[in-house]
């Protein structure tokens, strides 16, 4: 039986785990582990390993968004990892930036490169340093900026970097060996069958989240209803119903339209909405929580007026839809990042329709293609905006297309929202059979481990059911 208990216990009373099988030691961790203290000096490698929370140990070219961050030019400046050291951002473990490697490369020096001692199984410490439970017990070891617990329980912005002297003497359970390869056999098999099952939810998520793209494509470039059609003359649209105009958007709205009139009516001292890029979303929702004095945001800022239409110009911002209909702004104007165009809608568009015009694939994937600057910092321009040519039609129908969307969104939404739910609850029901394991709580000696396919967790698109922390730069020494 996998849910028995062992017989006795000694307690231990750490934060994250009150007391362990009786047989079982204690150590500290510069007791279980030394640190390799090799440099890179002269060079010996030039592969270059990078750690983060969400993906672990990867080669630096395949981190998720490495584009933004460049690794140090003097790779004599890093240190040397080999193949089954346990790897710790001195910066970052708080939040989960730890791992084995499965590779022999050159780290960052704000790593700990750990290697045990004696007779260890690394994959046994790897599942203790993988655990949130474990990582909130390391709070107030280290030093810098605090962290942001999420309703969720994930923890977010965490710059604490924390020193050997104190993560050194950090309590571990030691199970004898056999037990410890016993456990990583078990912990392996029963995280393998709920990443595949989270494998699938995530999947899930991502074919309604096409649907959710497919539904808006189909209502705004085509309409929902079996009417005459006429040639677009635009030859990536086809045809469109008879009765809808073909415009570029530059003849129903206008791009960067100014609020020069509004702001000459105000008080310097008056509060407006201001909106950095973090505060609207991909899917259009607004954060309008942050209030500046007009005097401070005149100038050196994007502008616009409640009703507007906002969108991301640089990548990836741009690519992953980010933007928003302002009919909800809680101030008559606000400011925000230069990085916004502002399109402000004639009476021949709804505010609500000319957002989810700019939300349709072909508006993005055409946008994309046209970009232009260097690589991580590529913008669309206004003039494809501008140009940018549809059919339109009436408010009228508008109306009835946006009704329409708006249903069918509510049930995509509905769904997607129940996936994201049960992914949560594999998550949790996961990390409550590792943390059972490592500390002792459940017996697993006697356990018949089957045969089964390894699965790791997937790393996807969907980041939104991810909840992963953020990653501290490797070079943030």
């Amino acid at each position: 039986m996998d849910k028995e208990e062992y017989t006795s216990y000694t307690e231990i009373a750490q934060r994250w785990v009150e007391q362990i099988p009786s047989h079982w030691e204690i150590k500290r961790l510069k007791g279980v582990f030394a640190m390799r203290k090799e440099r890179n000096n002269p060079i010996q490698t030039d592969f270059i390993l990078s750690l983060t929370a969400k993906q672990g140990v990867v080669p630096y070219a395949e981190k998720e968004g490495a584009g933004g961050n460049k690794p140090k030019d003097d790779l004599t400046q890093y240190n040397i990892c080999r193949e089954n050291d346990l790897l710790v951002n001195c910066m970052n473990v708080v939040s989960g930036a730890a791992g084995v490697s499965r590779y022999y490369g050159a780290i960052s020096p704000v790593y700990y490169a750990f290697y045990p001692r004696s007779d260890e199984n690394i994959w046994y410490y790897h599942y203790i340093f993988r655990l949130v439970t474990f990582q909130r017990s390391l709070i107030g070891l280290g030093k810098g900026i605090l962290m942001h617990e999420s309703d969720e329980g994930v923890l977010t912005s965490v710059r604490m970097r924390i020193s050997m002297n104190y993560l050194g003497n950090v309590i571990l359970p030691v199970p004898p060996r056999k037990e410890q390869d016993q456990i990583v056999r078990y912990l392996d098999w029963k995280v393998s069958e709920i990443n595949k099952l989270i494998s699938i939810k995530k999947k899930q998520v991502s074919a309604y989240r096409e649907l959710r793209k497919a539904t808006i494509d189909q209502g705004i470039l085509h309409g929902f209803k079996s009417v005459d059609k006429k040639d677009s003359g635009v030859y990536w649209l086809g045809e469109v119903p008879a009765t809808w105009d073909v415009l570029p958007l530059k003849r129903i709205c206008r791009a960067n339209a100014s609020i020069s009139d509004i702001v000459k009516a105000k008080d310097d001292m008056d509060l407006v909405t201001f909106l950095p890029m973090e505060n609207v979303s991909e899917t259009g929702e607004l954060d309008c929580s942050i209030k500046k004095k007009i005097a401070d945001v005149r100038t050196g800022f994007s502008s616009f007026a409640k009703g507007d239409v906002v969108v991301a110009k640089i990548t990836p911002c741009f690519e992953n839809g980010k933007g928003a209909c302002l009919d909800n702004l809680d101030t008559d104007i606000g400011f925000g990042t230069t990085e916004f165009i502002n399109l402000r809608p004639s009476e021949k568009v709804l505010s609500k329709y000319l957002y989810m015009i700019t939300m349709t694939r072909p508006f993005r994937k055409l946008g994309e293609e046209v970009m232009t600057g260097s690589a991580g910092q590529k913008r669309v321009s206004v003039n494809f905006i501008k140009n940018f040519s549809l059919g339109i039609p009436n408010i009228e129908e508008q109306k009835s297309i946006l009704a329409e969307i708006e249903q069918r969104l509510v049930q995509i939404d509905k769904a997607i929202e129940i996936e994201r739910e049960n992914i949560k609850n594999l998550q949790e029901l996961k990390a409550r059979i590792i943390s059972d394991a490592v500390t002792g709580k459940i017996d697993v000696r006697a356990v018949d481990i089957p045969e089964y396919e390894y699965v790791e967790e997937c790393s996807d698109a969907d980041s939104d059911s991810d909840d992963e922390s953020e990653d501290v730069s490797d070079e943030e020494v």
